[in-house]
């Protein structure tokens, strides 16, 4: 028996990956120079980076868990086999081979290159004045036992499951799983967990992330993370924009610095303090106001990464394997929401010609 339907005509025509593939190509082809400097022409044939990197994007849109279940859906999905760029009768790859290739693209000036090219697709969407910026707790694959002393003493037990009751710290303690991993609680009255912390600026206009990193937890590391993003923004251009953000931001170290970046910061007063860092030639203009009130597009983008995508727990273990694996993630928050941007703007431009 012959089929004559191709992929192609299994895909409806107004599924949204189709307009995401598109983005993805364009961005890729882009990048095709620099993928040619991460493989040898000697040795075995290796998987295509594009091809690994359309699947990684699969894995984050549809929330699957592990590299075995992605092979395994990329094999008899005809959705994901059409996305990915294979054809109907092209043998998929064995899990651990895609681990390993994947492997090779775990490093952040790809990640960062790539999230860089979304963006340059996204720049009519993305306000140039003004943004938000935050941080998020992203826990780590490993748990409280394997958090034991550096000077590998006995005291807690030989499994590090007799902790309670004793005192634990990063200074004395680090996780045998995950040495980069910290002890971190994100606010007052929560439990302590073994995490980093994620990073981004986010625009006020669409809610698009215009800059992410990961960064080791601690207490420094938000406002610290935060004008490094500032400053990225800021390079080579003199206009002053401006940045909101919540209370932990309310310190006059971060205001002082984010001032000489030529930055107006709008954060929102901590209750803790007796006075805030912010006086009334900041809070007396309605742009105060304004940025507090778009906060939330923020907390959207990381409901967005923790709900759907991968970044609640992390299955990857380093410092540097977590810092690609949030900006690619931020990277594909920002190609699943372009779609209905493009459409939105070309349906306002046919109301304008029609009127």
């Amino acid at each position: 028996m012959f089929s004559y339907v191709t992929l192609e005509q299994r895909v409806a025509r107004e599924h949204p990956l189709r307009e995401i593939r598109k983005l993805t190509d364009e961005v890729l082809r882009s990048l095709s120079a620099e993928f040619d400097g991460l493989y040898s022409d000697l040795g075995r044939r290796s998987i295509a980076p594009e091809y690994v990197l359309r699947a990684l994007l699969l894995q984050v849109f549809f929330s699957v868990r592990s590299e075995r279940q992605l092979v395994e859906q990329i094999d008899y999905n005809l959705l994901f086999r059409w996305f990915v760029g294979l054809g109907m009768d092209d043998v998929v790859w064995n899990h651990a081979v895609f681990s390993k290739n994947r492997d090779r693209l775990l490093t952040s000036e790809v990640a960062q290159r790539f999230f860089g090219e979304v963006n340059e697709r996204a720049k009519p969407f993305l306000s140039d004045d003004h943004f938000t910026v935050d941080g998020t707790l992203i826990q780590v694959w490993a748990s409280h036992k394997s958090f034991r002393p550096k000077d590998s003493s006995d005291d807690e037990g030989g499994d590090g499951s007799n902790f309670h009751g004793r005192k634990r710290s990063n200074d004395t303690h680090e996780s045998t799983t995950d040495p980069d991993a910290r002890l971190y609680k994100k606010s007052y009255g929560k439990e302590s967990h073994l995490a980093y912390l994620g990073h981004a600026l986010v625009e006020n206009r669409n809610g698009l992330i215009a800059a992410a990193m990961a960064t080791q937890a601690d207490g420094y590391a938000e406002r610290e993370a935060a004008l490094l993003m500032l400053k990225d923004k800021q390079k080579g251009c003199k206009r002053r924009i401006t940045a909101g953000a919540d209370k932990a931001f309310d310190s006059r170290d971060f205001v002082d610095a984010a001032r000489k970046l030529n930055v107006t910061v709008h954060v929102t007063k901590n209750d803790r303090k007796r006075r805030s860092t912010l006086d009334r030639r900041t809070t007396r203009h309605p742009g105060y106001a304004i940025s507090l009130s778009r906060r939330w597009l923020v907390e959207k983008g990381f409901g967005w990464l923790k709900q759907t995508g991968p970044i609640r727990q992390v299955k990857l273990r380093g410092l540097h394997k977590v810092d690609w694996l949030f900006v690619f993630s931020c990277a594909a928050h920002n190609l699943s929401r372009l779609p209905r941007l493009i459409a939105q703007r070309h349906a306002a431009r046919c109301g304008e010609s029609c009127a």
